[in-house]
């Protein structure tokens, strides 16, 4: 029987031009920049900031306070094996995870003090909750009430793939965007095995009998909303008896959800006219009756790949009909941020998922699999390499 090949290298940061390198070397600055003027911090913060700035760009990785409330966590995701070594040569997956566990230590969110629970990222992502372009895409939602059955479904599944590009909206109000635009940069198209595995019930079957859909949700804000509602669809149709959606247990990557995201979230929903505020009145009560459920667990933060999760996310998703793992950064957790073939196989490299999977991610990264390799050669021969991570692309990717 053949060896079963080793999977190719981990992505690191080191690579000068290269897509982490610029994340970790430019984009991480900034994010620092821009923290520090969105609240009047006080100067042992900007020390602080400081201190992560030089640290994260030029120095070496530092450990943690030995009072730090989660040290046992990152001692066993690699932190004694990480330190004193350059970010840009470890993982880069855990670089960046352990840059936003640091940036939250510096503006002194884990307390105690007075900047204690305060998320450093709330002003952006309130400013695009708060944009007039979401008054748009949810007032959309009155028109798409009106369609059939199976187009307000894929507008859905559309809206929550599509959702970080900001244009919700136009995909719900023009029943021709989908074949124009969504569906030609789809680079892998699983949606038909998607809705096959969640067959429509009706609303009488009841929770206890219809099956449990997991969600790994990715941002919040203008992202967040279209996951709602096409959460508020399973439950509605009967697809599912159960939401159980997972965010982060606190504020990382800028803009990933919180359970603070979700409730704003929420808010938005219910505080407009129309269709958008029975979609929000009626996931406000799933919430209060169990049948939306939000999990914010540690292993939602750690700077590990899905095949290292603990034994009870690995029971929950695998008792559950199906896991679908929102966003770009969930995807590398998915499939493993390493330097795969874009040809690789994805039903292999998700084996380890313990249930059903689909993903649902815009690509803004280098790493891919499951592509046809007619596909990789058209995108290579238009775009280069931009196509992996200019948002402009997305797939939705199923392994039963």
């Amino acid at each position: 029987m053949p060896d079963t090949p080793a999977p190719p290298p981990v992505i690191l940061g080191d690579e000068p031009g290269s897509f982490p390198h610029g994340v970790l070397a430019e984009r991480h600055p900034a994010i620092i920049r821009q923290v520090r003027d969105a609240f009047p911090y006080d100067p042992a913060v900007h020390h602080a900031l400081d201190t992560l700035l030089e640290s994260s760009t030029k120095g070496v990785i530092e450990p943690l306070p030995a009072a730090a409330h989660d040290i046992a966590h990152w001692r066993d995701w690699g932190l004694d094996g990480y330190v004193g070594r350059s970010w840009f040569d470890v993982p880069w997956l855990w670089s960046e995870s352990y840059f936003y566990r640091r940036l939250l230590e510096a503006v002194g969110y884990f307390g105690p003090g007075v900047w204690q629970g305060i998320d450093p990222f709330r002003p952006f992502k309130l400013a695009e909750l708060d944009a007039p372009e979401t008054d748009e895409e949810l007032a959309a939602l009155d028109a798409l009430e009106t369609r059939p059955a199976d187009e307000r479904a894929r507008a859905l599944l559309h809206g929550s793939l599509w959702g970080n590009r900001a244009d919700l909206g136009f995909r719900l109000s023009d029943s021709g965007a989908a074949a124009r635009d969504a569906v030609p940069a789809l680079v892998a198209d699983d949606s038909e095995a998607l809705w096959a595995l969640l067959p429509v019930t009706g609303t009488d079957t009841g929770a206890d009998k219809a099956p449990t859909v997991c969600v790994i949700a990715d941002n919040a804000g203008r992202e967040l909303i279209p996951d709602l509602l096409l959460a508020a669809h399973l439950l509605a149709t009967g697809r599912a008896g159960r939401v159980v959606l997972h965010v982060k247990p606190y504020p990382y990557y800028i803009s990933d959800a919180t359970p603070a995201d979700v409730v704003d979230a929420l808010r938005r929903l219910t505080a407009v006219p129309g269709a958008a505020a029975e979609h929000g009145r009626r996931l406000w009560a799933a919430v209060a009756d169990g049948t939306l459920t939000v999990r914010a667990h540690p292993f939602s933060a750690a700077p590990l790949p899905f095949m290292d999760l603990p034994p009870d996310l690995r029971a929950e998703f695998g008792a559950a009909a199906l896991t679908i793992v929102k966003g770009d950064l969930n995807y590398r957790r998915l499939v493993g941020d390493r330097r795969w073939s874009p040809t690789t196989s994805f039903a292999d490299v998700t084996a380890c998922f313990p249930g059903p999977v689909a993903a649902l991610r815009t690509l803004k990264s280098d790493v891919i699999t499951g592509l046809s390799a007619r596909t990789e050669a058209a995108l290579v021969a238009a775009e280069g390499q931009r196509w992996r991570t200019g948002g402009t692309h997305a797939l939705v990717q199923v392994r039963p």
